[in-house]
């Protein structure tokens, strides 16, 4: 076993060596080993009310569709037509009566079964009803939609989200928000350096001036389950931002965030473009829609944090490839996040991919 990938105790820890970050094989093992095998956050349920209803998303280098069926439910199918790879859909759309693929007009069902082929009748043998877009596992939490690949690789879902909702009680139900916007930010940093970063709050007064002002350092606490961790700290804001409560911050293994503030769900899911590439989505969902202020503070606060976030980011992604950094010591008291990332890492790392 490569040694360091051996687990460490958090009193002795360091981080991962620069190589899981930059080298170039990452991307590819990080999809098999990791992604292939995890659940990942799809959509929310808001986007999906209708039948027909359908919203794109891309899964470490799988395109996937969850869509709205005609039976009611909601399936995540390859976004990759059966003929010749084209795109079912290239954007978020409404009521749609059927998918047909961009390329060349392969129509399917709102279930995934072809159901027309333009100009196909002489192809000897060919069948319509052989035909289906492959579908993902879904189990659908607190009105977000999650898909596995591999679902009998991933955790048990129910281990997957065990005491959030608990936590959260009947007041932070995350299903009740909407409004939702999107905004997404591409960002020349492995996927994992952008994890780090969100998995604690060490660098909080020496990034993030503004947040820093709302959140009490002293108090900032991490949580730590099996398969996600919580990052909790009072928080104290302007009535026109969010006013007074809890900020939660959950990430769940291995690239969801879910940014609960209060009146704010924000969902962040960081998606790899490459070894030193990634682009983090974020969706922001509202308890009262309807406030325009709320929302557009809302909205200009986080993507000045993000900025925040995207400068530092880049830096460390350049001394990750710089050939100078060997790994450092890891903070027990305030990396006990990144910690139980990169021994979960490790753990997907020395299980490797099935061949």
């Amino acid at each position: 076993m490569d040694a360091d990938l051996a687990p460490q105790p958090l009193d002795t820890a360091t981080a991962l060596p620069a190589r899981f970050y930059a080298a170039p094989g990452m991307a590819n093992l990080d999809r098999h080993a990791i992604f292939d095998r995890c659940w990942q956050l799809v959509a929310h349920v808001s986007q999906l009310r209708g039948i027909g209803d359908h919203v794109i998303a891309h899964l470490a280098g799988l395109p996937v569709l969850a869509v709205h069926g005609t039976d009611g439910q909601i399936r995540v199918l390859h976004n990759v037509c059966r003929h010749r790879a084209g795109p079912i859909a290239q954007c978020d759309g409404l009521g749609a009566k059927a998918l047909r693929c961009r390329y060349h007009g392969w129509t399917y069902t709102l279930e995934g079964q072809l159901r027309s082929a333009p100009d196909m009748k002489d192809a000897q043998g060919f069948d319509m009803t052989g035909v289906r877009l492959p579908q993902l596992a879904v189990r659908i939490w607190q009105g977000l939609v999650f898909a596995a690949v591999d679902v009998a690789s991933a955790p048990d879902f129910d281990a997957f989200v065990s005491g959030i909702a608990t936590r959260l009680g009947q007041d932070r139900g995350l299903e009740a928000y909407g409004g939702h916007h999107r905004v997404h930010y591409d960002i020349a940093c492995n996927w994992k350096v952008y994890v780090d970063n969100y998995l604690e709050g060490y660098h909080v007064p020496f990034v993030h001036p503004g947040l820093n002002r709302l959140l009490d350092y002293r108090s900032y606490r991490t949580e730590l389950a099996r398969w996600h961790s919580l990052q909790w700290s009072p928080l104290e804001s302007d009535p026109g931002l969010y006013g007074n409560g809890d900020a939660l911050y959950y990430w769940l293994w291995p690239n969801t965030m879910l940014n609960i503030l209060p009146g704010r769900l924000q969902t962040n899911v960081v998606v790899p473009l490459g070894v030193d590439r990634c682009r983090v989505i974020f969706d922001s969902y509202y308890a009262d829609a309807s406030d325009a202020a709320k929302r557009s503070a809302d909205l200009a606060f986080s993507d000045e944090v993000q900025h925040e976030d995207i400068g530092i980011c880049e830096d460390v992604q350049r001394g990750m490839a710089s050939g100078s950094y060997a790994p450092g010591r890891l903070n027990p008291l305030r990396e006990t996040g990144v910690h139980h990332f990169h021994e979960l890492l490790r753990a997907a790392y020395r299980e490797g991919p099935v061949t």
